[in-house]
């Protein structure tokens, strides 16, 4: 069933993120999710991101109502939590908040009835779908986030398993108007072989807009640091820098 997805010989560079500019994808703001867990972790991991060279940083913690019945108020809170640490250490990196919603029935219920979305530039929302069973209203709900205005941004598509025996469906989403962000972890090994596969696949393919760091502790950030991912890091066009051109004052 995979065989499709293996080949092609990989060549190792350097990590480069400055190019990238702008995470959007991690999980920063302490004890609101499976993320960091304290302030003095969420500032070891940020200071980090700085020397990884992000110059910016969305940070995107769950909202999956069985488990982390995570508002806007309740990020926001938490979002001054980190302003506030960061200046009193005196780090300099701008740091803001989205969320990354699970598609459940919360997050419908959430979109019919108008209510806030909390969104990356450019009035993205960031999604993700379960990891073990397809959805069967996948593309009828991305379409939804259309229709009210916003575009759909579905994060880490190279982990959702199921989708590896027909990869076309990827190509349907985006043509459909979804937008891919792909995990900088899944450029190497860290979820395994299968993950990495379909990863190359969707950039060998240019179906990936954004690359993200989904990072929700300090280990996620060495094995970025260590530099031994591909060549995608510093040649994929992904997108990420424009979006800071939108939240240029």
């Amino acid at each position: 069933m995979l065989n499709w997805l293996f080949g092609k010989e990989k060549s190792v560079e350097p990590i480069q993120l400055n190019r990238i500019g702008i995470d959007i994808h991690s999980h920063l703001i302490p004890g609101i999710d499976d993320g960091a867990q304290t302030v003095e972790e969420s500032m070891e991991m940020i200071v980090k991101m700085k020397s990884l060279g992000y110059s910016r940083l969305v940070t995107t913690p769950h909202v999956i109502w069985d488990c982390y019945r995570n508002t806007p108020a309740i990020i926001m809170e938490g979002l001054q939590t980190l302003r506030a640490a960061c200046s009193a250490a005196g780090i300099d990196i701008q740091i803001d908040a989205a969320a990354e919603y699970f598609l459940d029935e919360h997050f419908v219920e959430m979109l019919r009835n108008g209510e806030q979305l909390l969104t990356l530039p450019g009035n993205r929302v960031l999604v993700e779908l379960p990891y073990s069973t397809p959805l069967m209203n996948t593309s009828e709900l991305l379409f939804t986030i259309i229709e009210k205005g916003y575009q759909p941004v579905l994060a880490h598509p190279e982990r959702y398993t199921y989708f590896y025996s027909d990869p076309s469906i990827f190509r349907k989403l985006v043509d459909q108007g979804c937008e891919l962000q792909v995990n900088a972890l899944s450029l190497g090994n860290y979820y395994g072989p299968n993950v990495n596969k379909m990863a190359e696949w969707l950039l060998e393919n240019q179906l990936i807009t954004f690359l993200g760091s989904d990072a929700h502790k300090m280990a996620h950030l060495n094995m970025i640091a260590k530099g031994d991912k591909n060549r995608w890091l510093s040649k994929y066009p992904f997108q990420n820098e424009k979006l800071i051109e939108i939240l240029q004052p």
